[in-house]
C-alpha cells in the first residue's frame, strides 16, 4: 500500500487516536539514514513539480499542517516544504487573530491566504483552529462551533472544485514525546523562545484536545479533501511520510508544460 492509502482517513470513518501508535513507521521498515537519504531524493522530484505547476498556471496546492503543542509542524516545514522554491510559496501561521480579523467571519483571513494558481500555500495551523482552541476554551457556544464542520467542508470543497488541492496532515505525537519536547524548550537556552506558560494549560486538557481532534478528523475527512494522521513521534519519518504522500499527489496532479507562445523550431540563438 502506498502513504496516501495507508495513513488517510478514510470519510465517513472515526479514528481511534488512542490506538495509533505515534512512534510507528506505517509502510516503511527503514532506519532514520535511510529516510532521510529517500527524503532527499523526494525533495528533487518536489521541485520538479513545482517548476511544472508555476509554469502551468492553472492548479495550485495548498497544505495544511495541524498537531499539538511540540507536535512538528515547523520542523517538517523546514526539512520537507523547502524543497520548494520561495518565489512561488507562501507559509502563513494562523494565530490569535487580530481585531482587524475579529470584524470578519473566521474564515476571511483563511479564503485571504489560500494560494493563487501556480503557486503552493502552507498553513501552520488554519481554519480547523476554530473548531479546535475555540471548542476546548469554549470560545463561542457549542451551537456555533458545531455548524463550522459543515461550513469548512463546503469551504474546502469549493477550494478544490476551483482546482486548489488541498492535503492535510495532523502531525501525532504521544503525550511522552510532548512531554520531553516541552521539556527541551526549558533545558535548552536556544529553545527558551519557544516556550510559553501557556503550554502547561494546553496539555492539561490534552484528553479534550484528543476529543476536538478526532471529531474534526472524522467529520472533515473527505473523499476530495481528506485528512492524513502521520505518527510524529519519530521525525525522521514524519518528513518522510509527508514527503511521500507530497510526491504521489504531485503526480496526480501532473501539471503539464505549456505549449511556447510563438514556434520555437528551427530558432538558433547567435553566438
Amino acid at each position: 500500500m502506498t502513504f496516501t492509502e495507508l495513513l488517510r482517513v478514510a470519510p465517513g470513518s472515526q479514528p481511534d487516536l488512542g490506538a495509533i501508535d505515534a512512534d510507528s513507521t506505517p509502510g516503511f521498515d527503514g532506519d532514520k539514514a535511510a529516510a532521510q537519504d529517500r527524503v532527499h531524493e523526494l525533495a528533487d522530484v518536489l521541485a520538479e513539480f513545482q517548476e511544472r505547476l508555476w509554469a502551468e498556471g492553472r492548479q495550485s496546492l495548498l497544505i495544511v499542517l495541524q498537531a499539538l503543542d511540540a507536535g512538528g509542524k515547523d520542523g517538517l516545514i523546514r526539512n520537507v516544504v523547502t524543497a520548494f522554491n520561495p518565489q512561488g510559496t507562501r507559509v502563513t501561521g494562523f494565530g490569535v487573530p487580530s481585531e482587524e480579523e475579529l470584524r470578519h467571519d473566521y474564515l476571511w483571513r483563511i479564503h485571504a491566504a489560500t494560494p493563487g494558481r501556480g503557486r503552493i500555500g502552507v498553513f501552520n495551523r488554519s481554519h480547523y483552529e476554530d473548531v479546535l482552541v475555540v471548542r476546548v476554551n469554549e470560545l463561542v457556544p457549542a451551537s456555533v462551533w458545531k455548524q463550522r464542520y459543515e461550513q469548512i467542508n463546503a469551504f474546502e470543497a469549493h477550494l478544490a472544485a476551483n482546482d486548489t488541492r488541498i492535503l492535510k496532515f495532523y502531525l501525532h505525537i504521544s503525550r511522552e514525546e510532548q512531554r520531553q519536547r516541552l521539556q527541551a524548550r526549558i533545558d535548552d537556552p536556544a529553545k527558551h523562545w519557544k516556550w510559553s506558560s501557556g503550554d502547561l494549560e494546553t496539555r492539561a486538557r490534552w484528553d479534550d484536545y484528543r476529543a476536538a481532534y478526532t471529531d474534526a478528523l472524522a467529520r472533515c475527512s473527505t473523499a476530495a479533501v481528506p485528512w492524513f494522521v502521520i505518527p510524529a513521534d519519530r521525525k525522521w519519518y514524519r518528513d518522510l511520510a509527508v514527503a511521500e504522500i507530497l510526491a504521489e499527489v504531485a503526480a496526480d496532479i501532473n501539471p503539464a508544460w505549456p505549449a511556447p507562445d510563438e514556434d520555437v523550431s528551427g530558432i538558433v540563438v547567435p553566438a
